[in-house]
């Protein structure tokens, strides 16, 4: 379709030439269909003017064109087949029904996708399917607006009796006192109530806001497919039916669909069915793939027929979306301790509370003028009511000041701060409490592969039976060429695209685009060449218990069948009788025979080169072909190499340093991993390697006591099962050990389930491992797992170094209100002072240390692990010096202030509000470092502990200079705002010799 510009002389439209009536009547559709899109891009082009206030110069003449030629690259698909019959034979698994519709292939006609190329890129047709079809997303749940934070935080109960108490105290004050001076007490209240909800619903707002955005980076996962011939990745969300998806072990299916081609299929369907059986599917008796299945075997291409809404996963999804603000065990242990402080603080309140009304009631109470407050039977109901409210308010503020409700919050800001820096971090945390559990661990197991090396695999060093191969220039006998064409063509699960302006485009795992580019490059095989003369009849796929591959072909012409394995070196090896040289002998193999090759592969691994070898063996034409696993014939060995990532020795080095065990669990066989684990510095190359490097089938044999007993000792496991891993990870955690795991094929998930925190690989980890780990490493770089290592420990450190600020500010707060209560019935801090110093702690606190960010100091410590209290020892010697230094000064004042200073009791409580105040903000320096006699290290750093401080001060001084009435205060002059300053740094130097005590 296109639009074009004509004179008023020119015809609109051709006439219709003499043609069948069928193919006119299809034209006539495919015009009406044309015509009826053209005039919604004019409405949605008509929107986007209106909506951008344009004036678009109008044309005199304009004509659509409708072209019936298939030529345009701009057609629209016909695309004639039924979502709802597409989503019923799947969902139902309706094979009758499929039939009917002529079959997968018939249905991928009908979506006009090539079987082999996909579909196309084109946007214009993506866009036009997803108008068709829907597109991959399903609906989440509204977002929670502003408000809704707000109401929460109103629906405190605490929050609720100070609004009533405020409400009474402003409808007393102004029934005796008038509007203009009564207000002032309860509107005070009110106003820094309202302060403290506001704070924290927008806090509670924007974490939930961060929290949803990590939420959807987390189920943004990468899907393999084919369109124009090329296998890419693409967004799941970008999946449109007709797409041809790629399968492997450990995917999970993106949308509901049909199986096309592929070999050894099974799904796990247990979160569909409940049935943990696998099921297999094959072109025959089970085509239906479901989305959010998983692959547990195989690999296949599936033609997709439903995405999002349409699918039966979709509407579980739609009601089922994982949160990611769970509560964490921290945060569990944190609302214990608020939950034990708060019943002291009300219990405090609640004696207060008693003490202030039986002094009130019996007369003991003087006004400002040195008169009883209440005098039985002549003080006015107004003034008792006024004056009980009052009380109750001061008692009430004491449980709000008591409570550290801020511990929570400094948690959850902890956490979201962490979260959003480890992104950057190359870490995406998909579960809170990893955070900081990762804080406590005391041992890391790794996987080699792409963890601590690049992940780039190279043939290096290749071997025909007992000769190495010098590359290209090496002469091979024809049948060995052609025979390693068959295995590299037919045993493999990788492409090569060849492109003859560049090079070939290779895709497939790591290992197998290795061996592709070997082939191709080095031995200038055509891997289509084999696919003319055989066909593909079995395939037994690679998984990592037997640790290599097999297929069994057959040749077209006379039906002769063969069978080619390839996989780990000594496990082919022990599967062969013979083998071939390079003049294409086959000699056989006898013992010392064995011994050599043995030591080939031997001498390759411990150049930590990984050792593949090919196999190959005819079978009996008679009899029903299988897959020969004894008497094969050796037909080369490759030697890949995978270099350690740069700077993953200096990572290992800070985890040892940290008092982190390193242990590398591989596939690999000991020699590749004894040599890996040397040059990533995990062993040194002059220890007793006995003890420290086990083979996985060693480990298994041993009996559970044993285990326990070398566990500590065992720091490499080679030739391991996924079965070995998870075995480790058991005993280690019984030994006492908090475990990180590191894992990226679907074989690892129950480990990264076992283990204390699961860590999947964002690039080569399938999508069973990512769900079942709690942190994905982007990069899948070591170095990025060190880094969460010192994320998790700086969150642990940033929430002890809190509860040390705010609970010397509540016990404080508490001991200096309960003694002034019960000795002169009158509370030094009012309702809004408290509530303006529970501002600063709950949420200026939080931000300021909850926001640190780590330090080398942290590597230097040893781990936590599972027994640490979460209030130390040093924590209570710091706390503690600091809570008696306040309120032996703040009492002080309280008794003695008016005759120290020689000023009136509002100038005295004035003094003792700022002073209090002022100890908090030089706390707060003290508290940045818990052992560190040098509390300024780092300060610089810091922008945001700096401008909350400054924020603090100012906020302050408006407070005590400006909003004397709203916050019950006198000015202050500049001596006696020197001496409230000089008071509170003395918690410096105090800070500075308790640290001299030892905890």
């Amino acid at each position: 379709m296109s639009l074009r510009y004509r004179n008023s002389s020119e015809p609109a439209v051709s006439d219709a030439e003499d043609i069948p009536m069928a193919k006119l009547q299809q034209r006539r559709w495919r015009s009406v269909f044309a015509t009826i899109y053209s005039a919604r891009i004019f409405v949605s082009l008509y929107k986007k003017v209106i909506n951008k206030k344009q004036i678009l110069r109008s044309l005199s003449y304009i004509a659509v064109e409708v072209h019936d030629s298939d030529s345009s690259g701009d057609r629209l698909l016909s695309l004639c087949v039924d979502q709802k019959t597409l989503t019923e034979v799947v969902r139902e698994k309706n094979l009758e029904t499929l039939s009917n519709l002529g079959g997968v292939r018939q249905i991928a006609a009908s979506l006009e996708t090539d079987e082999k190329d996909g579909i196309s890129s084109n946007k214009a047709d993506l866009a036009h399917r997803i108008d068709l079809f829907g597109a991959n997303r399903y609906p989440k749940p509204p977002n929670k607006s502003f408000f809704s934070f707000v109401f929460e935080a109103f629906k405190d109960t605490t929050i609720i009796i100070l609004l009533v108490c405020a409400v009474l105290s402003l409808g007393f004050g102004i029934k005796q006192h008038g509007i203009a001076d009564g207000w002032y007490d309860g509107g005070s209240i009110i106003i820094a109530v309202f302060l403290v909800v506001a704070v924290s619903a927008v806090s509670n707002f924007k974490q939930n806001r961060q929290f949803e955005k990590l939420s959807n980076e987390s189920s943004d996962i990468k899907v393999e497919v084919v369109r124009d011939g090329h296998r890419q990745f693409i967004s799941v969300f970008e999946v449109v039916v007709g797409e041809i998806v790629c399968l492997k072990i450990g995917d999970q299916i993106p949308a509901d669909g049909l199986f096309l081609d592929g070999h050894s299929l099974k799904v796990d369907e247990s979160s569909m069915t409940g049935e943990s059986d696998h099921v297999e599917i094959n072109g025959s008796n089970n085509p239906f793939v479901l989305s959010g299945t998983k692959v547990t075997n195989g690999f296949g291409f599936v033609l997709v027929t439903s995405v999002g809404m349409n699918t039966a996963w979709g509407e579980m999804m739609s009601s089922i979306n994982r949160e990611l603000d769970e509560e964490t065990p921290l945060q569990a242990r944190l609302n214990k301790l608020t939950s034990a402080i708060g019943k002291i603080g009300l219990a405090v309140a609640v004696l207060v509370l008693a003490v202030l009304l039986i002094r009130y009631f019996t007369g003991n109470t003087k006004d400002d003028k040195g008169n009883k407050e209440y005098i039985r039977g002549k003080t006015k109901f107004d003034s008792v009511m006024n004056s009980v409210v009052e009380i109750f308010s001061a008692a009430i503020t004491i449980v709000v000041v008591a409570i550290p409700e801020g511990l929570p919050l400094a948690v959850t800001l902890t956490l979201a701060y962490s979260m959003k820096q480890m992104m950057a971090d190359h870490a995406m945390v998909r579960k809170l409490s990893a955070c900081e559990t990762m804080g406590s661990a005391t041992t890391i197991c790794t996987d080699k592969t792409g963890t601590l090396t690049l992940n780039e695999m190279k043939v290096t060093e290749s071997w025909l039976g007992k000769e190495l191969m010098d590359g290209v220039s090496t002469v091979i006998a024809p049948i060995v060429h052609e025979l390693l064409q068959q295995a590299v063509a037919f045993n493999t699960t990788g492409t090569v695209y060849m492109n003859s302006q560049s090079l070939p485009e290779i895709s497939g795992s790591p290992t197998e685009k290795a061996i592709l580019s070997w082939a191709v490059s080095d031995l200038r095989i055509n891997l289509d060449d084999p696919k003319q003369d055989y066909e593909l009849i079995r395939v037994e796929a690679f998984n990592s218990d037997k640790k290599r591959s097999g297929i069994l072909i057959r040749r077209k012409s006379d039906s002769a069948t063969q069978v080619h394995w390839k996989g780990a070196a000594e496990m082919i090896l022990a599967m062969c009788s013979q083998y071939y040289d390079r003049s294409g002998t086959v000699k056989a193999i006898n013992d010392e025979e064995r011994i050599e090759l043995g030591k080939i592969i031997e001498n390759m691994a411990a150049k930590s080169l990984r050792c593949i070898a090919f196999a190959h063996t005819n079978t009996p034409e008679d009899g029903e072909p299988v897959l020969e696993e004894t008497g094969l014939t050796l037909l080369g060995l490759v030697g890949l190499k995978d270099p350690c990532r740069p700077g993953v020795k200096i990572a290992v080095e800070a985890c040892i340093n940290a008092g982190v065990n390193i242990k590398m669990i591989t596939g690999d066989n000991v020699f590749t991993a004894k040599a890996i684990a040397v040059e990533c510095g995990i062993l040194q190359p002059d220890e007793d390697l006995d003890e420290a490097v086990i083979e996985g089938v060693q480990f298994r044999n041993y009996s559970p006591e044993e285990r326990i007993a070398r566990i500590n000792k065992i720091r490499v496991m080679a030739r391991s099962s996924p079965f070995d891993k998870l075995l480790m990870v058991q005993c280690l955690k019984q030994n006492g050990h908090v475990v990180a795991v590191t894992g990226d094929g679907s074989n690892d998930a129950p480990a990264l389930k076992e283990a204390d925190i699961g860590l999947s690989m964002g690039i080569q980890g399938t999508e069973v491992a990512k769900e079942s780990s709690d942190i994905v490493i982007l990069d899948d770089n070591f170095t990025s797992v060190v880094t969460v290592l010192r994320w998790g420990r700086c969150v642990f450190n940033n929430i002890q170094k809190f509860i040390q600020f705010q609970l010397t500010v509540n016990i404080a707060a508490l001991v200096i209100n309960f003694i002034a209560a019960i000795s002169s019935g009158e509370v030094p801090l009012t309702a809004v002072q408290l509530l303006w110093v529970n501002l600063i702690m709950d949420t200026f606190g939080a931000l300021a240390l909850a926001t640190e960010r780590p330090t080398n100091d942290l590597m230097t410590m040893p781990p936590v692990g599972r027994s640490k209290p979460l209030i130390s020892n040093i924590m209570w010697r710091n706390l503690i010096a600091q809570a008696l230094y306040q309120v032996a000064v703040l009492l002080t004042l309280q008794f003695r202030g008016k005759a120290i200073f020689g000023v009136d009791e509002k100038v005295k409580n004035t003094l003792i509000f700022n002073t209090f105040v002022f100890c908090q903000v030089f706390n707060e320096f003290n508290a940045r470092k818990l052992e560190k006699k040098n509390i300024f290290q780092g300060l610089h750093k810091n922008r945001l502990f700096l401008g909350i401080i400054a924020i603090t001060i100012i906020l302050q001084v408006v407070m005590v200079e400006f909003l004397k009435r709203f916050a019950d205060t006198q000015r202050l002059n500049w001596g006696q705002w020197g001496t409230c300053i000089g008071i509170a740094a003395l918690s410096w130097p105090l800070g500075w010799l308790v640290k001299f005590i030892p905890a």
